[in-house]
């Protein structure tokens, strides 16, 4: 009889697990299908120098919202994933993070009023930087960890789709020349912020409200810290490539660099919704079931590795027709730079299945930071080196060196613990370096 109601669960995981991912594919489906629509109508419209300059005010917002969202989307799901069957833990949860981001989220404002005059781009176009921050504090106060951590993405995905909409049909009506390129950030923020207002609405239903205090508040920062250290490394050799390099090159030398950046990534984020998914569920394992969580773990790898491949096989052979259909003709400096960017399918899939999947939910925080603060570096430093010498190639060369890096430094430590997902893993707690 226990072995039966076991199967059951194990069964309604299994479906639950299902319709996250299928939910994540939905708005992952969406986020295709609209810069399909709208990446082909801006790049026309705005040309490679204002594209340049919007993907150099993005990137710098992608930046902006990683330091707003503190690594949160991973650490705070991990706590959600195992507090929530008390409404109590959660409500200080929600306090306390929502708390934390209000007071980053100002420490952002006040940061933004320095970059203004120390980088010239944003000292010639302040719209610009000031479009950023408001797309940055929207973009960080999503509740996307929430429901990761309760493992319910129907409502979160379905909100995050209508403010896409919102923004979608913003854009159509109203960029209509270049001088309009900092309203495409202005837009997106606020489809954002939409969704994620209503989202708030609706957790506050099942959850009770409480008002941040500096004891919740700082307790969340302690929690998150070593994922902010985290994701603060891999934003440097991830979201933040383009403001590096607009601080070397002009700016449509950025949007050759952007186009390229944006398929490579659009591929790459193909594998996004599963590997939402499976965060929470190999959090879960870990703690409850590991050998089940081993061989979720392996099975991972393989898949998520053989689709990279069928992706960044597809990139390097589709380039020239991606990039006439999605950007225009004026972007054909842009094919030799996806060519270069092929393989960040594959190398992303292969370490964030080894580093986001596997080695956080084990505990090995540290390990992990420790990759990505020396991937960090090492891309800053090969930015620098190569960007101002070869411009938008270089910098591609750069992103994909450091994400070989990252995939092989990773394979080592978990082979130096035992704990590598091909092999025979042990069972026993992950030790500790």
């Amino acid at each position: 009889m226990k072995d039966i109601r076991a199967k059951l669960r194990e069964g309604s995981l299994d479906r639950r697990l299902a319709r996250n991912v299928a939910s994540l594919y939905g708005v992952q489906f969406t986020n295709y299908l609209l810069p399909l629509i709208t990446i082909p109508y801006l790049t026309r419209v705005l040309g490679p120098a204002t594209w340049g300059l919007v993907a150099f005010a993005q990137a710098f917002g992608a930046l902006a919202a990683v330091g707003i969202g503190y690594g949160f989307d991973l650490s705070a799901t991990r706590e959600v994933a195992k507090k929530r069957d008390s409404k109590t833990e959660l409500a200080n949860l929600l306090a306390g993070v929502m708390g934390a981001k209000l007071l980053l989220a100002s420490g952002a404002v006040a940061l933004a009023f320095l970059i203004g005059h120390w980088v010239p781009l944003f000292r010639e176009h302040p719209v610009f930087l000031w479009a950023a921050v408001f797309w940055a504090v929207a973009q960080s106060f999503s509740l996307l960890w929430y429901y990761q951590g309760v493992e319910r993405m129907r409502l979160i995905a379905v909100l995050d789709v209508m403010g896409r909409i919102a923004a979608t049909a913003g854009i159509f009506i109203i960029i209509r020349h270049p001088s309009d390129g900092w309203k495409v950030l202005g837009l997106q923020g606020a489809g954002v912020l939409l969704s994620a207002a209503v989202a708030t609405a609706f957790v506050y239903r099942e959850v009770p409200f409480r008002l941040p205090t500096w004891p919740l508040v700082r307790n969340s920062l302690r929690m998150g810290w070593s994922m902010f250290v985290n994701c603060g490394a891999v934003s440097l050799y991830g979201v933040g490539n383009s403001f590096l390099l607009g601080l070397f090159v002009s700016p449509q030398a950025v949007g050759f660099y952007a186009g390229a950046e944006k398929i490579a990534h659009a591929l790459m984020g193909l594998l996004g919704p599963v590997h939402q998914g499976l965060y929470p569920r190999l959090s879960r394992l870990v703690q409850h079931d590991r050998p089940a969580a081993n061989r979720l773990a392996k099975l991972s790898l393989l898949v998520m590795s053989s689709m990279g491949a069928v992706l960044s096989l597809a990139a390097f052979l589709g380039a020239p027709w991606a990039v006439q259909i999605l950007l225009g003709k004026s972007f054909a400096a842009s094919v030799p730079v996806l060519r270069i960017m092929a393989p960040l399918p594959l190398l992303d899939a292969a370490a964030t299945t080894l580093g986001i999947l596997w080695m956080l939910p084990l505990g090995l925080d540290r390990q992990f930071n420790k990759v990505v603060l020396a991937a960090g570096a090492l891309n800053l430093a090969l930015a620098v080196l190569l960007a101002p010498r070869f411009a938008q190639l270089g910098m591609a060369g750069a992103v994909v060196a450091t994400e070989v890096f990252v995939v092989l430094a990773l394979s080592v430590a978990l082979h130096r613990q035992g704990l590598n997902p091909l092999s025979a893993a042990r069972n026993g707690p992950a030790s500790r370096m």
